[in-house]
């Protein structure tokens, strides 16, 4: 599939994404810097937040999934997330105190647990045999605006120096702009059809068995995938600097966004299964630099790689869903598993804050390197490319 091939409704979609993560990528890599230099939190508190913020995102992603199923429904989700989000964005910025940047935090990923299960469904079906390529493009037109935002971030940094209540203010525009995509957003008509909300368990008893081996074991790395903000935080330890903290996350969108769609069309083509192995091998050998790395050029080298990484698994495990799962359930199954990815990465973002404040930044991620190359061996063997058949 060629970009011009792209259906307008994913463009639109892409579209929606692409100015929500300029907004929100303006400010995560600044928020943490700002609750740690301005406001004083602790790197406990930092995890906390995170994961606070992860664990709502993680519970109405898998009720909103179903909800969207079991009306047939998947725009008017959308709206309304992205909605929250944008009113939410700037409040640190009007109120600079940590309850603030919490009720800040908690209001974006509600209103992101809200659309992603209906989106991802409604992205999905639009897809003919290449869920790979289609969510390939979207989470680089995602990306892409997770490379602008830092970039926004630090031009604003630059003319107006640790000001960093402007950029809160500033992130509101163009997630207005994304809330305007949104009115434009049309369901696939005879995508869905309207049934009784499905028992999670039901789910469960009649998914095919990959789906199962797909969920516990993404699940399982999610634990030691914590927050993005460790390595942001990681770097400005090694560079004593904000600024070369930010611009190494640039490096890592800019890379996530070029690759992603060519990464999800190799992952049609050679098996999602394939590609995701490739990715876990990836951020294991990233998080063991991290680890071990003094030196700030690997560190941006880490953030490249990452970026690889990201683009070989993020989409790749949504459309590796989508092709297991018929398309009237599919927004509760792929709530389920954001639900559950969710929940471990709150759980993984304490523990890694607490690791790091008793045991210094090198243990956690070490922790996370060991565990996701098991995990990617697991999948070696467990799973069998063979037997995956896109589902009609």
């Amino acid at each position: 599939m060629s970009l011009k091939q792209i259906p307008k409704q994913v463009i639109i979609l892409g579209l929606v994404s692409l100015f929500t993560d300029i907004a929100s990528e303006m400010l995560y890599p600044v928020t943490p810097i700002f609750l740690t230099t301005v406001l004083g939190a602790s790197m406990a508190l930092v995890g906390i937040i995170e994961g606070i913020a992860e664990f709502i995102a993680g519970f109405l992603k898998g009720y909103y999934g179903k909800i969207s199923d079991k009306l047939g429904k998947r725009s008017i989700f959308i709206t309304i997330g992205y909605g929250l989000s944008a009113l939410v964005k700037p409040l640190p910025g009007i109120f600079p105190f940590i309850p603030a940047v919490l009720v800040s935090r908690v209001g974006d990923r509600i209103g992101k647990g809200i659309r992603t299960a209906p989106r991802d469904a409604l992205l999905a079906s639009y897809a003919n045999g290449n869920t790979g390529a289609i969510f390939g493009f979207h989470r680089g037109m995602d990306t892409l605006g997770a490379a602008i935002g830092p970039v926004s971030a630090l031009v604003l940094l630059h003319f107006y120096p640790n000001n960093f209540k402007l950029i809160f203010l500033v992130a509101f525009v163009p997630s207005i702009i994304a809330v305007g995509f949104t009115t434009i957003v049309k369901d696939k008509i005879t995508a869905i059809k309207r049934k009784q909300t499905q028992r999670y368990s039901t789910l469960w008893k009649s998914a095919p068995s990959e789906f199962k081996v797909v969920l516990v074991l993404i699940t399982i790395f999610s634990l030691v995938n914590s927050s993005d903000v460790f390595l942001i935080l990681k770097s400005q330890n090694v560079s004593h600097s904000g600024t070369m903290a930010i611009i190494g996350y640039i490096f890592y969108n800019l890379v996530y966004a070029v690759a992603s769609y060519p990464l999800g069309k190799v992952a049609d083509k050679f098996g999602k299964r394939n590609v995701y192995i490739a990715g876990l091998i990836i951020f294991s050998a990233v998080y063991w630099g991290f680890a071990v790395s003094p030196d700030l050029q690997l560190i941006w080298s880490f953030f490249v790689l990452y970026g690889l990484y990201a683009a070989s698994t993020e989409g790749v495990a949504k459309a590796w869903v989508s092709d297991l799962i018929p398309d009237n359930v599919r927004g509760t199954a792929i709530g389920l598993l954001t639900m559950l990815s969710s929940f471990a990465m709150m759980l993984g973002s304490f523990i890694t804050g607490v690791l790091w404040d008793q045991f210094g930044s090198s243990i956690p991620f070490m922790v996370s390197s060991i565990v996701s190359l098991i995990v990617a061996i697991v999948f070696l063997f467990v799973t069998n490319q063979n037997k995956l058949r896109p589902v009609n």
